[in-house]
């Protein structure tokens, strides 16, 4: 291997390190708020953390850092075959692009954290999301996608919905204002739950044909 590429290996492989690292951070950020919240209220930090967990964006956050802290990590295992998987990869960058296009649209408008949240929402909702979709486009291997992955891809967010009305109906708090049941009832929540989805396959549906379409050309 020439001295260039050595010294663009370790370029690239320090960028990832650093998305790695900027991801843990900001949930780390993240995870300390609502601790540090509950215990200054006199709340169980248990239940901190099934909130914490409860978020669809602190969830695919954490995808988003595994897969990259695999990415950087050469040790071989069953989880790091799965998570580096070019459908896998592309899944997740269908979620953390819907995250980012949620939270500009429909919740910046609501609230103007300041400080560490502040900090830890732009980490999590533009950052993280626009660092991943570049490392999807100049690291992970283009062709291989059918659009009929799209389908096994709705288990995540389908879950997680179905969780959010579940633990929303036992202790009524929800976590975002748009799957609020109390407030806006079914109805709405199922609409609103739909047009995200709809958002999700049509942002997914995109991720797959961007590659085919770099598959076609290298071909």
């Amino acid at each position: 291997m020439s001295a260039q590429r050595r010294l663009h290996c370790a370029c690239s492989r320090m960028a990832l390190l650093a998305a790695a690292v900027l991801g843990w951070v900001g949930l780390g950020i993240q995870m300390y708020l609502i601790l540090i919240a509950r215990w200054q209220a006199g709340a169980s930090l248990m239940g901190g953390l099934v909130t914490f967990f409860s978020f669809f964006t602190v969830l695919t956050n954490t995808l988003v850092a595994v897969v990259l802290t695999c990415e950087v990590t050469s040790r071989d295992s069953v989880g790091r075959r799965f998570f580096l998987k070019p459908a896998v990869r592309t899944a997740i960058v269908a979620n953390i692009v819907v995250v980012g296009l949620a939270y500009n649209l429909l919740l910046r408008p609501l609230w103007h954290p300041q400080g560490f949240q502040w900090l830890a929402d732009e980490l999590l909702h533009d950052v993280m999301p626009l660092l991943f979709v570049v490392y999807w486009w100049r690291c992970v291997p283009k062709g291989d996608l059918r659009f009929s992955q799209v389908l096994p891809w709705l288990i995540y967010p389908l879950v997680y919905f179905a969780y959010v009305l579940l633990r929303g109906h036992l202790i009524g708090a929800y976590p975002y204002p748009f799957v609020d049941v109390d407030r806006l009832g079914y109805p709405q929540v199922f609409i609103n739950a739909g047009r995200i989805l709809l958002g999700f396959l049509l942002v997914s549906l995109v991720l797959i044909g961007v590659d085919r379409g770099c598959g076609r050309r290298r071909a």
